[in-house]
């Protein structure tokens, strides 16, 4: 196994950049002007359900993909991430961490549950939840994380340490999967729909197990209306876009559309940038 750090053990150092420095930054493309980017594709939407229909025998190839395409949104929005910070709070086994490093990024995983990290998480792990992150201030250029909201009693104050700890101008990526969603029981949907608790039992009837998520302890019903209001209100980022993470077509136009957005987005994705303090 891979070393891993423990919460108040020596964080690796983030990297500064030769001839730079946190407070001048090499400019990160879109920091004063959203780019435009196109719908993706129908051919890439199913392949990422055929993936997703393979999550439980084919665990590997289905976050591998999952984080090529997201690293892609990255980039789509931000530019290469080569030579970049980049922290994944919340990024389990590391594909995405890896992803990143893959693409030249210094990459660091920041993961609170020991059992989502696996036998061989990425170099330099840091055991530690996304309230408290043990970083200083604006040190990544770049702050993932994906499919976490959704598991934190207070999201707000979650989005709070991510901003933390991104440099103004900084990009934020944040996907989570809300209540409402035919997905949004996790390995119970859809019958949340008809309450977690009955959902819940009728996994285990049917599974043989007890269900991973629990309503209220490591799940909790997040909803896009609710999101897209606080986050706006926020002064320390600015909402570059919200878009179904995973739709062929219409992603952004779908989550404008009060109540149809809660079942048809699936996935949100917000990518935000670091406003300066």
């Amino acid at each position: 196994m891979a070393p891993i750090r423990r919460r108040g053990e020596a964080v690796p150092r983030v990297p500064v950049r030769r001839g730079s420095s946190r407070s001048s930054p090499r400019p990160y493309r879109g920091a004063t002007e959203p780019p435009v980017v196109k719908d993706p594709s129908f051919r890439r939407s199913l392949a990422l359900f055929r993936a997703f229909m393979r999550e439980q025998d084919d665990p590997d190839f289905c976050y591998s993909l999952l984080a090529r395409d997201a690293i892609d949104q990255v980039e789509a929005y931000g530019g290469p991430v080569d030579g970049r910070v980049v922290v994944d709070v919340g990024g389990g086994g590391g594909y995405f961490t890896r992803e990143f490093r893959a693409r030249g990024a210094h990459a660091f995983l920041f993961e609170p549950d020991l059992a989502e990290l696996g036998e061989k998480p990425p170099e330099g792990t840091v055991v530690a939840d996304g309230y408290l992150l043990p970083l200083q201030d604006g040190v990544a250029d770049v702050t993932f994380s994906s499919n976490v909201l959704e598991h934190v009693a207070d999201p707000q104050t979650f989005l709070s340490e991510l901003a933390r700890v991104t440099r103004p101008g900084g990009l934020i990526y944040v996907s989570f999967t809300n209540w409402l969603s035919p997905w949004g029981g996790h390995e119970w949907a859809p019958w949340h729909y008809f309450g977690a608790e009955w959902a819940r039992a009728r996994y285990r009837r049917r599974t043989g197990r007890a269900a991973k998520h629990t309503l209220g302890e490591n799940l909790f019903a997040v909803h896009i209306g609710t999101t897209l209001r606080q986050v706006r209100a926020r002064d320390d980022v600015k909402v570059v876009s919200a878009r179904s993470r995973y739709w062929p077509f219409l992603a952004e136009a779908v989550v404008k559309a009060p109540g149809i957005r809660e079942f048809a987005t699936w996935n949100l994705l917000l990518i935000l940038r670091r406003c300066p303090p």
